[in-house]
Formats: structure tokens, C-alpha cells, sequence
């Protein structure tokens, strides 16, 4: 990672390569975007090969999964380091597998051999009980956000029926009911193309 100083001589981090905070293991909200949020997953088989991979390099890495929600540009997720784990420094090599093999097989299918298909990812270690829900429901309710559905759980490429299957009608009602919007989540988004 590249630092400069700034005018105070302390070294920061360089604004387009962000710091990754994972010494210490935890719950963390991870947020990806696509290089130059370019939509190269649209259309229900792309979003579905993006979703499933994720599930499944999560399962391998042993990453416990809450909240997902995957987009044409981006995606989101809560999830809980590996039990046992000194830090949480699987996450990139998890999302390095997961970006390999979904860059390859979308660029296959677009005839766009080599071509960046990911950007870097933004964590953020969650250490209160509210930042924790807040953002279990934002990751539910992206699709919502974004205007895809009018109801989370219709969006099949995210959490929200998982959740409501699952939870109990309290549990439900506590994430619900969180307010989302003086989160700062980095989260462009627009439509594809043929939407």
C-alpha cells in the first residue's frame, strides 16, 4: 500500500487502496465494487454465479455469513471471522478466490480475456451492538434502497427471506426497525442497461 504524508508528517493511507483493518478477528460489513462500477453482472445467471460463489468461498474460508446482497456492480455482506482464527486475514484471500474465478467466467462469457473485473473491498470491524443490526439491515434492505423490489425478501439475490424464514418475529422487528440512514456506505449503483 502506498502512504503519503500529510501536513501534519503522519503517513495516510493512499484514498484509492483503503487500509485493511483485519489483525483482530470479529464481525466485519465488507462492501466490493466492480472496477469503475462497471455492471458486469446483470441478468439472473450472472447475479446468481456471483451470489452462489460467494456461498460457497465463504463456506470453504469458514466465514459465517448474516447478511448478503448481491448487485450488477457491487455487494455487501455481515459476516463473522473463523472461530479460532488469529485475526481475520482469510478475508482477502476469500475474496481473492471468490474475484478470480467470477472475473474469469464473466469475462469468458463476454469474450474480454485479462480484463479488471474487481476493485478493491472496504471492511469495517463491528464492535456495537447498533452498528451491527444497522448494518444487517441495510445489507437486507439494499435491494429495497436501490428501488428492485418494493419488499426485501422478493430480491433473490440477498439474505432477507433467509432471514425472515429464520429468525424470530422479534429478532425481525429489532433489524427492521434500525434506521440506516447516517450509515456511510459506499454503494453506487445504478441500472443495467436493459432494466
Amino acid at each position: 500500500m502506498t502512504n503519503q504524508p500529510d501536513t501534519s508528517g503522519r503517513k495516510t493511507p493512499w484514498p484509492h487502496a483503503p487500509l485493511h483493518q483485519i489483525a483482530q478477528s470479529g464481525t466485519f460489513f465488507i462492501t466490493v465494487g466492480t472496477y469503475h462500477k462497471a455492471h458486469h453482472f446483470c441478468g439472473a445467471e450472472r447475479l446468481a454465479v456471483l451470489h452462489g460463489g460467494l456461498l460457497i468461498v465463504a463456506q470453504k474460508f469458514n466465514w459465517r455469513l448474516e447478511a448478503r446482497a448481491v448487485f450488477p456492480n457491487h455487494y455487501h455482506f455481515v459476516g463473522h471471522s473463523p472461530a479460532g482464527e488469529e485475526g481475520a486475514h482469510s478475508l482477502g484471500r476469500m475474496l481473492a478466490l471468490l474475484h478470480e474465478r467470477t472475473a474469469k467466467w464473466v469475462n469468458k462469457l463476454d469474450q474480454a480475456p485479462g480484463r479488471q473485473v474487481w476493485h478493491n473491498f472496504r471492511e469495517t470491524r463491528l464492535t456495537y451492538e447498533k452498528s451491527y443490526l444497522a448494518r444487517l439491515n441495510y445489507t437486507h434492505q439494499n435491494a429495497v434502497m436501490h428501488g428492485l423490489v418494493p419488499v426485501a425478501n422478493q430480491y433473490p439475490w440477498c439474505s432477507a427471506a433467509w432471514f425472515e424464514r429464520t429468525a424470530t418475529p422479534a429478532q425481525i422487528k429489532t433489524i427492521y426497525d434500525l434506521k440506516t440512514d447516517r450509515l456511510q456506505v459506499d454503494d453506487d449503483f445504478g441500472l443495467c442497461e436493459d432494466e
